[in-house]
């Protein structure tokens, strides 16, 4: 019997599982990147694609720096399915409500498979509904780039967004009139595709910074729009706190701050949700207060960690992704402000990744059960509404691990007996701050119970936080597997099923 409640030991169309257990698994050989390449112009994007020598059944990446601003990976696959290509294999980093046409094309057979590190809008909607041929794969941005360098995800052709291009085929996110910040997920995509396609919607320029060296990219060509860099601030990232989100904030700030106040080494990561974006704003006073100073900040950067860093708060910022333009206006002209890719962010078996040496993550949840599994995949009725991205990659990394959430939402309650789907393990959560106040799990960081009641800021025990503790266990469910959710190293940690 799986360890994962209603997990299935082999799923049609995905094989054999690596069902989620306490022993990881061992980690692969990264593979070498491919050889050196001098890139071509192409006049069209079709022409580009065709002289790709695309095939049924071909493996596709796209990044999603532009986010829910994205228009390259429709006008990419449209085109695939005017060549008459079928059964194609998306790979994309997140996919996103503005990638709604895809939706026919899976439901023609154009698209049969998918990965991703995040799924939302129609597209998800039409996974959950068992449109697509095969269940979609979420994985960890982390766990996707590993996959990718040791050849379980293995691209025939990467077509990746490049807002500026200069004379010798270098590309950037630094600048462009689609200017979105560091490429880092695409990074990893260029390293190893048989193919890589740059596709841009300017003239050659002189580039700030190089994102992808021109070696790795064998085609360059040009359309009218690669979409709207507006729309990169937006889901999650584009809502503000409510008053009790923002109460949430400012006592998390807190715990932090009496957590790595004497911590010369401190480093700090935020999700995307607003609660996590607004205690990056209630930490920076804070941070003066105690006269802390840190490392860098990382991850997805917005505008309140570049204020922080150009304010001396912290040395540096390493950025895979821009999560608003401040942060891409930052990219561009700042030389502390680090681009990197998302295997140097978060590959599992590389000691040096980012999210291993962090001192601190605050992060979001959809639900939080008595054993601290986090679902950020799922509504508590099975709907897809994201995945993990970034969460269980420093999760585990981070030496303290914050969770922050409402006891309730407009769907009802956040924290739950046993969560719908199982994103991030419970075991890597140290500390869950509601309204209520903090609730500590991690031993190592009892120590800051009295400080935290000095500071203000109250001390909430488990068993009055969660509702009573039940012992039932999920049953395997009939349904049709629609998404397999992969932890960080491969293992299946949950399912979703066709609802």
């Amino acid at each position: 019997m799986s360890a994962t409640p209603g997990l299935p030991a082999f799923i049609e169309g995905y094989g054999p599982v690596v069902p989620w257990t306490n022993t990881p698994v061992t980690p692969k050989v990264r593979r070498p990147v491919r050889a050196p390449v001098q890139p071509r112009r192409a006049p069209s994007l079709r022409m580009a694609l065709e002289r790709a020598d695309l095939r049924d059944g071909a493996v596709l990446s796209f990044h999603h720096h532009l986010r829910n601003g994205d228009a390259l990976m429709v006008q990419t696959l449209l085109l695939c399915a005017q060549m008459g290509v079928r059964d194609l294999t998306i790979a994309a980093s997140s996919i996103f409500p503005c990638h709604a046409p895809l939706v026919a094309l899976i439901e023609r057979g154009i698209i049969t498979r998918m990965t991703t590190s995040y799924l939302s809008g129609p597209v998800a909607d039409a996974v959950r509904a068992g449109h697509l041929a095969y269940p979609a794969v979420l994985q960890t941005h982390g766990g996707r780039a590993a996959a990718i360098e040791d050849g379980r995800l293995d691209i025939d052709l990467a077509v990746i967004a490049a807002p500026a291009v200069d004379g010798a085929g270098n590309i950037t996110g630094a600048t462009g009139r689609a200017a979105c910040g560091p490429l880092g997920y695409a990074m990893v995509d260029a390293a190893h595709a048989r193919h890589v396609i740059a596709v841009t919607d300017g003239p050659d320029t002189h580039l700030p910074r190089i994102c992808i060296p021109a070696s790795r990219i064998d085609q360059i060509t040009r359309i009218k729009t690669l979409g709207d860099p507006a729309q990169i601030a937006s889901g999650t990232t584009a809502k503000p706190p409510t008053a009790a989100g923002q109460k949430i904030a400012d006592m998390t700030a807190r715990v932090i701050t009496e957590a790595f106040r004497q911590d010369p080494e401190f480093s700090f990561q935020t999700g995307a949700g607003a609660i996590s974006l607004a205690t990056a704003k209630a930490l920076a006073p804070m941070m003066h207060e105690a006269k802390m100073r840190g490392r860098f900040a990382c991850g997805g950067i917005t505008a309140p960690l570049v204020e922080m860093q150009r304010a001396g708060l912290f040395q540096e910022l390493r950025d895979v992704q821009a999560f608003d333009l401040s942060a891409v206006r930052s990219y561009a002209t700042d030389r502390h402000h680090i681009g990197i890719s998302a295997s140097d962010y978060a590959h599992p078996a590389r000691p040096d990744a980012v999210a291993h040496h962090l001192g601190c993550v605050v992060l979001g949840a959809a639900e939080i059960d008595q054993d601290f599994n986090i679902n950020v995949t799922t509504t508590s009725d099975g709907r897809i509404i994201g995945g993990s991205g970034g969460h269980s990659d420093v999760a585990q990394g981070a030496r303290l691990t914050i969770v922050t959430t409402q006891t309730h939402a407009r769907g009802g309650p956040k924290l739950v007996p046993h969560v719908v789907h199982r994103t991030t393990p419970g075991s890597y959560i140290d500390i869950v701050v509601t309204e209520a106040g903090a609730t500590i799990q991690s031993d190592r960081w009892r120590r800051l119970d009295k400080a935290l009641g000095q500071a203000g800021v109250p001390v909430v025990p488990a068993a009055t936080l969660f509702p009573q503790r039940t012992d039932t266990v999920r049953e395997p469910s009939q349904k049709k597997t629609v998404a397999v959710s992969e932890h960080r190293d491969g293992r299946v940690i949950d399912v979703v099923h066709a609802g």
